[in-house]
């Protein structure tokens, strides 16, 4: 499907420590039988300007950007932004290209949703792989969170991981990484 319903957008690079969030975030949901009418891409970290092309206000009715912002919270807390929140300037990526612009536009055509974790380290220009434990431990709650915000029930969707063998079974562990 050229422009799906849904766009899932993991925005990132995880080159620079916590700034691989969102692409871990894809990784996992990539695990998931989701329907047809939901497309996870990993946007990398130039994807709020590139997943424009994946996007057709007359066919997408929603898209849903995972990332790094800076909110002021702890390391690993969540927040949920609409367009309308984010004030322009307020929202770039690691190029300091001011991403709320391009939202606006899209705005009222497209429901838009950031979902922002806190970062605890963002390493750019030098190179640091892998996320704090902080924000790895938000990637279970992440999951859930997208899974709820496009309807998918997450019982189900781990379960069909289960019964296709690429999800282990144990005590209370759904997502890897989640204890």
């Amino acid at each position: 499907m050229l422009y799906p319903e849904i766009v899932v957008a993991g925005c990132g690079n995880p080159l620079f420590a916590d700034d691989g969030f969102g692409p871990a975030v894809v990784e996992e949901l990539l695990r998931l039988e989701l329907p047809d009418t939901i497309k996870v891409v990993d946007a990398g970290l130039g994807g709020p300007h590139f997943i424009f092309t994946l996007l057709d206000p007359e066919c997408t009715k929603r898209l849903i950007i995972v990332d790094i912002a800076d909110f002021g919270a702890k390391p690993g807390e969540l927040a949920t932004f609409r367009v309308e929140d984010l004030p322009p300037g307020s929202y770039r990526d690691i190029h300091s290209w001011d991403l709320t612009e391009p939202l606006q536009r899209l705005n009222g055509a497209i429901d838009i949703t950031v979902i922002g974790c806190q970062p605890g380290k963002v390493t750019a220009p030098e190179f640091e792989l892998g996320l704090t434990d902080e924000v790895q431990d938000a990637i279970p709650r992440t999951v859930r969170l997208v899974l709820e915000l496009i309807g998918v029930d997450y019982g189900t969707a781990i379960e069909n991981l289960r019964k296709e063998g690429r999800q282990r079974e144990t005590d209370g562990e759904t997502c890897s990484g989640e204890s």
